[in-house]
């Protein structure tokens, strides 16, 4: 069967920086080139509104599966986004000013009729650790809060907590408070700006000593292998960015239940590519804007998980 012949951008950081060895958007390039789609590249600051049309300086880009000479630019030009097909957002957190400006720039170029992944209505409302309060049934008690008073008050219900920024990534910004309340006031003071900013809080999960595995759902199905990122000795952050180790297993009977309690959200915002984190029976995040984990799956468990994401793109355009 012949495939469409795509034009396909991505929005991302720099390229030259990447981690040639784990980086998911490079495997999406891959999988998109394989195809013979013609790539263009991005960063967030080459996009531009002009009388209501959105732009982007875009440059020619070519991938190689090469650790030592992983891409191509040719030269930069600026061009209407309604030239592309597909703009893939991959810009990673933070969700700052900078962040959501470029969604909205991209919004314009929806209208025009480009799929944009995810869809900029989706990056905009689903903050990524808010979202997953939505389904307060797959989640451990959480408490979202500026306040001292209040934030202290959940930690002498729970004993030992969690404390992390709303808009963070990588394990970032992340503090295990224990019962004995060590540094509960620095860090409620750090985190919260004085009490400017809200915060979460999140009982403990001994079960992160297990790993918080990344489920990856295409088109709200899941990939039937989370990565397990296990926290190094002495770390309560499984997070790989924080030295975690990252062992695939396959999704259990819990894993596929909280799959089925987002489904019909996921489905419903039209998201097309989302990462579950799960620590034992409990999702603590749902991270829509660049999730990542695709290489290590891929590399341990012989799937192709950006290929599905090419799969969904092209039954969406057809």
């Amino acid at each position: 069967m012949s495939r469409p012949s795509l034009k396909i951008g991505v929005v991302m950081d720099t390229i030259a920086d990447l981690a040639y060895k784990k980086d998911t958007t490079l495997a999406m390039l891959w999988a998109a080139q394989d195809r013979g789609y013609s790539l263009y590249y991005m960063e967030q600051e080459d996009l531009f509104l002009n009388a209501g049309q959105a732009y982007a300086r875009m440059s020619p880009l070519t991938v190689y599966r090469d650790p030592s000479h992983w891409y191509e630019l040719g030269e930069a030009d600026a061009r209407p986004l309604a030239e592309l097909d597909v703009v893939l957002m991959r810009k990673d957190p933070p969700v700052d000013v900078d962040f959501t400006n470029a969604v909205h720039l991209l919004g314009f170029a929806e209208r025009e009729g480009v799929l944009v992944v995810n869809p900029t209505s989706a990056l905009l409302t689903c903050n990524e650790k808010l979202f997953a309060q939505q389904f307060p049934q797959c989640c451990a008690p959480t408490l979202v809060a500026s306040r001292a008073d209040v934030l202290r008050t959940f930690h002498a219900e729970h004993g030992d907590v969690i404390f992390k920024p709303l808009d963070g990534m990588g394990g970032s910004g992340i503090f295990h408070i224990g019962p004995d309340g060590r540094n509960l006031g620095a860090v409620i003071e750090e985190l919260t700006l004085r009490g400017r900013r809200q915060i979460m809080a999140q009982r403990y999960l001994p079960a992160i000593k297990d790993g918080d595995t990344r489920i990856l759902l295409v088109e709200g199905e899941p990939v039937p292998f989370g990565l397990a990122r296990i926290p190094s000795a002495g770390e309560t952050r499984g997070n790989l960015a924080a030295g975690g180790r990252g062992v695939t297993r396959e999704l259990t009977a819990r894993d596929h239940w909280l799959v089925k309690q987002v489904q019909p959200m996921i489905r419903e915002k039209g998201l097309m590519f989302v990462g579950l984190d799960v620590i034992g029976d409990y999702i603590t995040e749902i991270n829509v804007t660049s999730p990542t984990c695709v290489r290590e799956i891929d590399d341990q468990r012989g799937t192709d998980i950006a290929g599905l994401l090419m799969d969904a793109i092209e039954r969406r355009l057809a």
